[in-house]
């Protein structure tokens, strides 16, 4: 299988010197090409902070990312929102559509700043939106949908032009079972479609879904794992924990009760806030927030 992505002794490191917050700490992982991925972990493990660096939203402090063989690091910042824009799909959990646009519209308006014609951007976007089942919606505004709705029109923005990459974080966070069993089933069509999809998520049931687990604690990759669909959460658990310790927050009771409660309270996961779409004249790019990269404690 070919590598589409290729890091190497990865390091991010916020406040550098004597309380500095080691982020990523020697990371290396390869990716091939088709692969459904799940990197897993609990609040504060280091996930997010690898989601930015894979979709050139942050740059390491230290390590390679090699994205079809070319160093990231020595991109541009323009050269780094053609990537976003080009190469990479993203889907949030905070959706991050823009409200006084329909469904159509969001999904068009990336495309509009792509250079793509009119005629093709109207037969891609409303192939989008048939993909995920919204044909019948594209006239609604996100105010007029449900939360599981609007994932799906973000998940019609991200594959409209047919990335190679389409990179979900905590797809399914703000979503009831029902909804987030109906994005996990998109995902996954994608992924037979020949998309590389790779999934950050602290919930088992999710990660459960991927053909590949990954799982980060304390900023390094504690244990990667083939699953060939017969995994439980319970499965992964015992695969990538070696003590009876469980971070999954519904199930957080199981946690001996002299562990603090820090230890067993899942921090919020990234919400609208963390990232923002900047439009421009000339592009349309998604980034990080400039005061939570700073903050980012993943």
């Amino acid at each position: 299988m070919a590598s589409l992505i290729e890091i190497r002794n990865m390091c991010k490191i916020y406040n550098p010197g004597e309380n500095e917050v080691r982020a990523l700490d020697h990371v290396s992982l390869s990716i091939g090409e088709n692969e459904f991925v799940a990197i897993i972990g609990h609040s504060g493990s280091g996930k997010s902070t690898l989601m930015n660096m894979l979709g050139c939203l942050d740059v390491p402090t230290s390590g390679i990312y090699l994205l079809h063989g070319s160093d990231v690091s020595l991109l541009s910042d323009d050269e780094l929102s053609d990537i976003r824009n080009q190469e990479i799909g993203f889907i949030f959990q905070g959706f991050n559509l823009i409200s006084n646009l329909t469904a159509f519209e969001n999904v068009e308006l990336p495309l509009i700043y792509r250079g793509v014609s009119k005629k093709e951007r109207t037969n891609l976007a409303k192939e989008a939106l048939r993909k995920v089942g919204l044909e019948n919606r594209m006239t609604h505004k996100p105010s007029e949908m449900s939360g599981g709705q609007q994932q799906r029109v973000a998940i019609a923005r991200a594959i409209a032009q047919a990335p190679p990459v389409i990179l979900a974080d905590e797809p399914t966070g703000n979503l009831d079972s029902h909804s987030s069993k109906e994005i996990m089933n998109i995902l996954r069509q994608l992924h037979s479609e020949g998309r590389t999809v790779i999934v950050i998520t602290h919930d088992n049931d999710i990660a459960a879904n991927a053909k590949r687990i990954v799982h980060i604690e304390d900023g390094r990759i504690t244990s990667d794992s083939a699953n060939e669909g017969n995994l439980s959460r319970d499965d992964i658990d015992k695969e990538i924990r070696s003590g009876p310790v469980i971070y999954d927050s519904d199930i957080k009771e199981e946690i001996p009760n002299e562990e603090p409660a820090e230890a067993v309270i899942e921090e919020p996961t990234a919400t609208r806030d963390d990232y923002d779409i900047k439009i421009t004249d000339e592009n349309i790019d998604l980034h990080l927030i400039g005061d939570k990269q700073n903050e980012q404690e993943e």
